[in-house]
């Protein structure tokens, strides 16, 4: 079995009661004593929920697939559905349709960068929990350890097929890739938007008008200039498939992050026609790369309503278009009803690229715990499940999509339990709609320090140090002040005890679970 069992008189691990049945797994502590006080409603629930997955795998012959797209630095207020979109000189009239015809997520969580809120979806833990907590670059060592259990390897103990397209992005060895992580193919690239960029700065040394961008002035002209120099190779995009490896398919170029999300929705819509019909169901994890503003599709530049010399507004105009292919390929293959696709963002906006760049209506941005860096928007589609027209303000987290996929795909006693799993099955949100969600707290890291804490409507800021014997702290009630303006901590003095509670339950969980240690010389010093 791939996955390891407690040991015989190994401390008892949490026990989840869904129907009458025990299903150990290793949730933070702050959620077993949830469990606690809501066993029996829960299970009632959770009965009706199974009734309803029974009757949807008893009509279509096999558990639903699950599709979960994952967007880049797009911010909580850019999209139309959230109050952006011609507002912000970025009509997106089709992710507004999903939102109207689905749920929409007010209070999704992400991490505050790109490659912890990777490593979040795919092992349902914080990724402090993993070993990686910064995000990677061209020629690092550290990345996903073969040791985590990604949402691809739970789901194919459940026979699903796997694919990723996009950007991996948690670690750029074999070891850490695609093909040996769970996923039965990919077809994808290692790093964030910048080396993009440098991909185009020589060509952008000699030339007044050229496709892509000149960010990086001191970049030392061609990438072979790059290697030659530090001895640091920069990929390109690979394709992977399980048991026979990877090769790279195509060089890194000023240009090839608009053209691989155009090959890649492409890519996505046959494989859907492939495996529509078939006895297995799928699995696709999509993680694009629009708006890390590397080029600008020109196809989508200049469209009315758009602010037309922007790259943010050209490529979030792109993935509008690509998603809606995604639906659309859903319906005409008659498998729509029994697909769940969730869209959510990575972070929010990443400002040191403004103008080029999304926004928030939030404060802060990518890198930040402030609500516009970790609080990004989020959509579940899933026709004749999930009713539509929701706006739901229930806490989710990008963790829970972990462990949401496995009670649908009916592998919930394949959750590991030799570790904190931080994600909560938030099926009862989804099919039930507001006030179901099982969450009411949510810790943010910043690298590998706790930085804030959610707690029902409250949100405490750590800050280094005391004030005179009083804690150095910023506490908002998120629900008057979503955009944390007021959080003097003198006028809430008496939410430092509950939160000190709350954050020690945390900590004596990751003393009996530890953090993963990766290997001496894997992290950069």
């Amino acid at each position: 079995m791939l996955f390891q069992r407690p040991q015989p008189g190994a401390a008892v691990l949490s026990a989840l009661l869904l129907g009458g049945v025990a299903h150990a797994y290793q949730p933070d502590q702050p959620f077993v004593e949830a469990q606690k006080k809501h066993a029996q409603q829960w299970a009632q629930e959770d009965a009706a929920l199974d009734e309803r997955l029974a009757e949807l795998e008893q009509k279509y012959g096999k558990r639903p697939n699950i599709v979960y797209i994952l967007a880049d630095d797009i911010g909580w207020g850019e999209l139309g559905s959230y109050s952006g979109g011609i507002l912000r000189g970025t009509p997106t009239p089709n992710l507004d349709a999903m939102a109207q015809q689905g749920m929409k997520f007010m209070s999704h969580y992400s991490e505050p960068s790109c490659t912890p809120t990777r490593l979040a979806l795919l092992t349902g833990r914080y990724p402090v929990r993993t070993g990686v907590d910064v995000v990677l670059w061209p020629g690092q060592q550290q990345g996903l350890a073969d040791g985590e259990v990604t949402v691809a390897e739970m789901l194919a103990q459940a026979g699903y097929k796997t694919a990723m397209f996009g950007k991996w992005h948690v670690g750029e060895l074999e070891e850490h890739a695609p093909e040996n992580q769970g996923f039965d193919y990919a077809y994808y690239g290692l790093y964030n938007g910048k080396p993009y960029s440098w991909a185009n700065m020589d060509a952008f040394y000699k030339a007044e008008t050229i496709d892509g961008n000149g960010f990086e002035y001191d970049f030392p002209g061609t990438l072979e200039d790059y290697q030659e120099k530090y001895g640091i190779e920069v990929h390109g995009h690979f394709e992977g498939i399980k048991g026979k490896g990877r090769r790279e398919v195509e060089p890194l170029g000023a240009t090839s992050m608009p053209t691989m999300e155009s090959g890649n929705i492409e890519r996505i819509k046959n494989y859907i026609r492939d495996n529509a019909q078939a006895e297995q169901p799928f699995f696709i994890y999509w993680a694009s790369y629009a708006q890390q503003m590397a080029a600008s599709p020109k196809a989508f530049r200049g469209r009315p309503g758009y602010d037309v010399p922007n790259l943010q507004s050209a490529e979030l105009a792109q993935h509008d278009d690509y998603v809606q292919e995604l639906l659309d390929t859903l319906r005409e293959q008659g498998i729509a009803e029994n697909t769940l696709v969730v869209w959510v963002s990575d972070n929010g906006p990443m400002y040191a690229f403004w103008p080029n760049s999304g926004y928030s209506w939030l404060r802060g941005g990518k890198g930040e715990v402030y609500e516009g860096g970790v609080r990004t928007p989020g959509i579940a589609w899933w026709p004749g499940m999930i009713e539509p027209g929701q706006t739901v303000i229930d806490l989710l987290s990008t963790t829970d999509l972990f462990t949401t996929a496995a009670r649908i795909a009916g592998v919930r006693d394949e959750i590991p339990s030799d570790r904190v799993v931080d994600g909560l099955d938030q099926t009862a949100l989804l099919l039930n709609g507001n006030g179901h969600g099982r969450r009411n707290y949510i810790f943010h890291y910043s690298g590998n320090r706790l930085a804030a804490v959610r707690m029902d409507n409250m949100k405490l800021h750590i800050k280094p140090g005391s004030q005179g014997g009083l804690p150095n702290m910023e506490v908002y009630n998120i629900t008057r002040d979503p955009g944390e303006k007021f959080g003097s901590m003198y006028y809430q003095l008496s939410y430092v005890v509950p939160f000190q509670r709350l954050i020690g339950k945390h900590r004596r969980a990751i003393e009996k679970f530890p953090h993963r240690k990766l290997p001496t010389g894997t992290f950069v010093e």
